[in-house]
């Protein structure tokens, strides 16, 4: 009789070993329930033009809410919601103050003012993502009516500025750029059972002003603490293969040479596959090749940034 009592007793402490050395990590929400995130970044650019370094800082803050609201075996629909967006960019002393909480003015020869109208109407309208368990955007079901409410009225931005102003914007809204900024709260999960000390990779694109990003993240699964998860990660970064030059008035601007690297740290939520906190570092190095007017111009350019997500209550 002690025997089959202790053989039970240590049949129990293997299962609870077993449990902490592995985690099944994939996304499982309930359904209606909303789970909010606040990230923040600041990033600087430096440029050397002509021998002269332009620098340009970007500060970030922005919060979102995401909804499962319906589920099959492969894939979930879920709400996005941008609650606020925030952005200040400051290049050789000239602010940029983007807020989506002001209503702005399409109409405004004031950079900000059209950029704060645009997010503005981004906040107040819902993403509807298919996403896999992983967390991988697959498609944004509502995007082009999302992007007919957007860019109502866009083409009364006039100005000297204006085709910079509108490029921004229609890179800004973009799927790909929408289906990034959902998938930087959710894409980091293998989408299976892992155990402590094992790897998985993500491979994401990017697209910063327009770029088009590879990047490749490979994850490993240090330790679990109660419900968490603790997880490093590393990200090789690089201009996507016969990507798309940028155009701006006038401006053809290849970059096929840009590369980096990011290192992150994070804690994953066991219960629902969501981040509770991120941190992560940024260096990207390489060339703009800019053709204009017959004219060629190399600039030097060099990304340093620090990014942090949270979850919040």
């Amino acid at each position: 009789m002690k025997t089959k009592a202790l053989s039970f007793v240590f049949t129990l402490f293997g299962i609870s070993v077993f449990a902490q050395n592995h985690a099944d990590l994939k996304l499982n929400l309930e359904k209606n329930i909303p789970y909010r995130f606040q990230s923040t970044s600041e990033q600087t650019i430096s440029q050397t033009v002509n021998g002269i370094q332009q620098n340009t800082a970007v500060k970030s803050n922005s919060t979102m809410t995401l909804k499962m609201v319906d589920a099959t075996p492969e894939f979930m629909i879920a709400e996005v919601r941008f609650d606020t967006i925030l952005t200040n960019t400051n290049a050789m002393g000239v602010n940029t103050n983007m807020n989506s909480a002001n209503e702005g003015d399409i109409k405004s020869s004031n950079m900000s003012d059209v950029l704060s109208c645009i997010m503005n109407r981004l906040c107040k309208n819902g993403l509807y993502a298919k996403m896999d368990y992983s967390g991988k955007v697959t498609e944004l079901i509502n995007a082009r009516m999302l992007s007919d409410i957007i860019l109502k009225d866009t083409g009364s931005i006039t100005g000297q500025a204006a085709p910079a102003i509108k490029m921004q914007i229609k890179n800004m809204i973009s799927d790909k750029s929408l289906m990034a900024m959902v998938e930087s709260f959710t894409y980091n999960l293998p989408g299976r059972q892992v155990a402590v000390g094992e790897k998985w990779d993500v491979f994401s694109t990017s697209s910063p002003s327009g770029m088009s990003l590879d990047i490749t993240t490979s994850y490993i699964l240090n330790e679990i603490k109660g419900n968490g998860a603790e997880i490093t990660a590393e990200s090789n970064i690089k201009a996507s293969e016969n990507a798309s030059p940028m155009e701006y008035s006038g401006a053809r601007i290849t970059y096929g040479d840009l590369k980096g690297i990011s290192k992150s740290n994070m804690t994953l939520d066991t219960r629902t596959g969501l981040l509770m906190q991120s941190k992560a570092k940024t260096h990207i190095t390489g060339n703009l090749n800019v053709t204009a007017q017959g004219m060629e111009l190399q600039i030097p350019m060099e990304i340093t940034g620090e990014s942090r997500i949270m979850a919040l209550p």
